[in-house]
């Protein structure tokens, strides 16, 4: 694994940038929307419109790839959305930022795929797992940092627009002189949502709702901090906690998922965090921060936790098909999720923000409850592994999809349950949907 680190420096290099660059926009763009005094819902739409364009780039990007290549398309997505931060700065108005938004979710995205399509091609399957654990440490850890760089100057000011425009634009340094084989160009697959919403209807509603909760986080966190009268550098280390909440929950949440009935393991935590919520509704001061970091920490994991449901009831062939489905269905919920959460603010008041945190978290918990009188578990010797996936692009998924499949090929080989043969009866069966 140490080898395919060393030898992928300049894809994790640049990756760590892009990161630092994305985390620093999304929280600078939220505080500096405030400071301008926009509507709050009007600021929560601008956030959504991002996810949006990430939303439609993950799609759109494989088809650019296979036109033009991976090292065109990335040094010209990497100019784009230098451009567009720069240009949110310039143009003060929610109209502008909304189309700017559109071009850097569209562009983010891209560059995401090239770079993880990059390392996923020049991984060793033996190392796959443990890279995808990397590339986790990477994700969080830029986007965290990035919370961080807000210390260097005012968000009122030009300064931090050209901070992130220039991580953007150094970012392709690294990945254009990678000494490595281009990768494979990736082949889209056909997306069939209704029928993998029949095949693990909890899964596919776990990975929606961690969009909605993803979206609303990531886009109004800082708006909802900066709204309890924090100062930029309380707002900042307030980022910081909840990223590395998400990142630091993936591993005790998945330990478990991988040792009792993973159905039961989102049931518990979704209705934990979801208390964890909805008790920062009633409480001031600290503890609202302190519950709502807690809430982060032991749900945003469930996106991981889902998709390795949805994975027991898929055969191989599913497991590689059903990457898209998964990516577009937490698309979906990080393009709601932001606007959905600036409505409640807009409403409600900084409460409005973790009611909706809350609210989701224990609805997709009583869900989980309704589930399990619809259909019998899987075994628990017949479960596959839980990987950590830090983001919800095809790539990503699909990186993890192999993963399991492998295992479960390596598990079918060696005769033991929770191989493909195992999966494909799980198909075979065709649940209801209710």
């Amino acid at each position: 694994m140490l080898q395919t680190v060393f030898s992928s420096w300049p894809l994790f290099l640049g990756l760590l940038l892009l990161m630092l660059g994305n985390g620093l926009q999304g929280t600078l763009l939220g505080l500096r929307a405030d400071i301008e005094g926009f509507p709050t819902a009007i600021t929560g739409l601008v956030m959504s419109i991002f996810y949006a364009g990430y939303l439609i780039g993950a799609l759109r990007a494989p088809i650019l790839i296979a036109r033009v290549g991976h090292i065109r398309v990335f040094a010209a997505f990497s100019a784009l959305a230098s451009a567009a931060v720069l240009l949110h700065a310039i143009f003060l108005a929610p109209w502008m930022w909304a189309i700017m938004r559109l071009v850097s979710g569209f562009s983010f995205a891209t560059l995401f795929i090239v770079a993880e399509s990059w390392l996923n091609g020049q991984t060793k399957n033996a190392d796959r797992a443990k890279v995808l654990g990397f590339y986790m440490f990477v994700v969080f850890g830029g986007m965290g940092a990035g919370q961080l760089l807000l210390g260097i100057a005012d968000p009122a000011d030009f300064v931090l627009f050209t901070a992130v425009s220039v991580l953007v634009s150094v970012a392709v340094v690294p990945m254009l002189l990678t000494s490595g084989p281009a990768p494979a160009i990736p082949t889209p697959k056909p997306i069939d949502l209704k029928g993998l919403f029949r095949t693990s209807p909890l899964g596919v509603v776990g990975t929606f709702a961690s969009g909605l909760t993803g979206g609303a986080v990531f886009g109004m966190g800082a708006v909802f901090a900066s709204q309890l009268g924090l100062a930029v550098g309380a707002v900042a280390l307030f980022m910081f906690a909840l990223m590395m909440a998400a990142m630091c929950g993936q591993f005790p949440l998945g330990y478990l998922a991988d040792r009792f009935d993973r159905r039961l393991v989102i049931i518990i935590a979704a209705l934990a965090a979801g208390a964890a919520g909805l008790g920062a509704v009633v409480v001031d001061g600290p503890a609202k921060l302190g519950l709502l970091t807690v809430a982060v920490f032991i749900a945003f994991p469930l996106y991981s936790v889902s998709v390795a449901h949805i994975n027991d009831h898929l055969d191989n062939d599913g497991m590689t098909a059903a990457a898209g489905g998964i990516m577009m269905m937490n698309g979906f919920g990080a393009a709601v999720g932001p606007f959905a959460v600036g409505v409640a603010m807009s409403v409600l008041g900084p409460t409005g923000f973790a009611l909706f945190i809350g609210g989701v978290y224990a609805a997709l918990g009583g869900f989980g409850v309704y589930r399990t009188f619809r259909r019998p578990s899987v075994p628990l010797d017949e479960q596959g592994p839980t990987l950590p996936i830090p983001r919800a692009t095809p790539a990503a998924t699909g990186m993890a999809q192999e993963v399991a499949l492998e295992r479960a090929e390596t598990d079918a080989s060696a005769g033991e349950p929770g191989g493909a043969e195992t999966a494909a009866k799980a198909v075979d069966e065709k649940p209801s949907l209710v």
